[in-house]
């Protein structure tokens, strides 16, 4: 006989941390499938510092996600020993008529957030590390931040634990299959049994959905931390975490935090579609040159020695939209994946949405753009 539970959730990194945490606030018997530990550094859940803004150039639709997404954060960092969200403001940058800066505003004054419009000059004034193009403008929205991703995960898996649910790590789903009255999953080590199913799998999602197969592409990503020559104009109360559209791409960046070095990345960083499983996990020289190359022209006060080079994933979408929905031939299985490199912060809502999904087969939340039958 399976053990049997009313969920089981496959992926216990940010999405699928906060859906056991929901689920088993519910008063759900949960149970969560890791393959690799808790937290880990082979997805897209690590990296010491993860980017948080209210100001949403992507889309307006997103902003009242994000707002519950602040509220949720607070909530769970309440109950934990340690800061998770750390508020230093954040900057969307570049020529004025960028969609970057353009759909900063839009967002902002669709929704009433607080704002303020800079030209370049006032940005490197205020915040001396900047050193971007005259002609540019920048939004400072000042309830931007970072969260602690690993920090955050351990903390949806405690609220879990303490609320009865039980978490498996190193231990790696094979596959599942519909039954008459849920959903039977196989594992390396057993098998086990469910009223219903969420997958949060990240990279490796696609290999467990059929529908997602060839929809989502995994991508292999590089981030940076650097030694700022002058370390004042880096530190979290001086340097807000920024966006910034230049000739050489979209780069985002955070002060220095947690280990050394000012952080940064390049979205899409080379254009490297991957097999999770099979990615080259160790950063090279090009991958350096490419950041470094970045970093000297526009922040120049911060590209000093390298400290840390790290690779991380991320599962895109054709639109670059979440995918959040039941699947259609599974209503008893519910998927979230594709955060194309953006999804993190909002971890602490999905998983609130997920729990909806699983649980009441709907949410109050305003997901239509996430669905499938969008594709």
């Amino acid at each position: 006989m399976a053990d049997r539970y009313d969920v089981i959730v496959i992926g216990v990194g940010g999405m699928g941390s906060a859906a056991v945490a929901h689920l088993a606030d519910r008063g759900a018997d949960v149970l969560g499938l890791e393959r690799y530990d808790v937290p880990h550094g082979y997805g897209s859940s690590h990296g010491v510092t993860r980017i948080i803004r209210l100001a949403y150039y992507e889309h307006p639709s997103y902003v009242p996600l994000l707002r519950r997404a602040y509220d949720l954060w607070a909530d769970l960092e309440s109950a934990f020993d340690r800061r998770l969200l750390y508020r230093t403001g954040s900057v969307d940058a570049g020529p004025p008529d960028d969609p970057l800066v353009a759909g900063s505003r839009r967002s902002c004054e669709e929704h009433g957030i607080e704002y303020e419009y800079l030209t370049s000059s006032a940005l490197t004034d205020r915040f001396p590390g900047y050193r971007l193009p005259e002609e540019y403008a920048a939004v400072y929205q000042p309830d931007g931040g970072f969260l602690v991703p690993e920090r955050c995960i351990v903390a949806h898996v405690e609220r879990a634990h303490d609320r009865g649910a039980t978490i498996r790590a190193r231990e790696r789903v094979r596959d599942w299959e519909p039954t008459g009255d849920g959903v039977r999953v196989e594992t390396d080590r057993g098998e086990y049994a469910a009223d219903r199913l969420v997958v949060a799998a990240g990279a490796w999602t696609p290999t467990l959905v059929d529908d997602l197969d060839g929809l989502l592409e995994p991508e292999r990503q590089v981030l940076a931390w650097l030694q700022p020559e002058v370390p004042e104009r880096f530190a979290p109360e001086r340097f807000p975490v920024w966006n910034v559209q230049v000739p050489e791409g979209r780069f985002y960046g955070f002060p220095v935090y947690g280990v050394p070095g000012f952080k940064f990345g390049r979205y899409h960083h080379r254009e490297e579609a991957v097999d999770p499983d099979a990615m080259d996990r160790e950063p090279t020289r090009r991958d350096e040159a490419v950041l470094r190359a970045f970093a000297e022209r526009y922040f120049p006060d911060g590209a000093g020695p390298t400290m840390r080079l790290r690779t991380c994933l991320f599962t895109n979408s054709p639109d670059e939209r979440f995918v959040v929905d039941t699947l259609p031939d599974h209503p008893r299985v519910t998927v979230a994946a594709g955060f194309s490199g953006h999804g993190f912060k909002f971890a602490s809502v999905i998983g609130e949405v997920l729990a909806d999904l699983a649980l009441d087969g709907e949410t109050d939340h305003d997901i239509g753009m996430f669905s499938l039958d969008r594709f």
